[in-house]
């Protein structure tokens, strides 16, 4: 099993920054991506930006020059770096792994609040 926890959300004003981190422990041996996703009240799940293990990553188009993704050596932990942010970031951030055998495994969510 693989077990993700988040940290590092909470509120700012529009135009703050922020900085999540994720960790995953468990069978971490064999982990091929990771990423992060948010849900916006009212509104489905979506992709903010993953990371294969080849260091390939997948931006939403939303996000692209305003947010980073990041990871430690051992490609077990994964950080975003959230810089001018908006209202419509306001969300609960999730990470993703995604493991041969046992498929997408998540975190359960950060809440990321964007004041105006």
């Amino acid at each position: 099993q693989v077990q993700l926890v988040e940290s590092g959300g909470g509120l700012v004003q529009a135009g703050g920054s922020l900085r999540l981190s994720c960790t995953a422990s468990g069978s971490i041996y064999n982990i091929n991506e990771m990423g992060w996703y948010r849900q916006a009240p009212g509104k489905q799940r979506e992709l903010v930006v993953r990371i294969t293990r080849d260091g390939n990553t997948d931006y939403a188009d939303s996000v692209k020059g305003r947010f980073t993704i990041s990871r430690d050596s051992a490609k077990t932990s994964v950080y975003l770096q959230m810089n001018n942010l908006k209202p419509e970031d306001t969300a609960v951030y999730y990470c993703n792994c995604w493991v041969p055998l046992l498929g997408n495994i998540w975190g359960k969510g950060t809440l990321v609040t964007v004041s105006s």
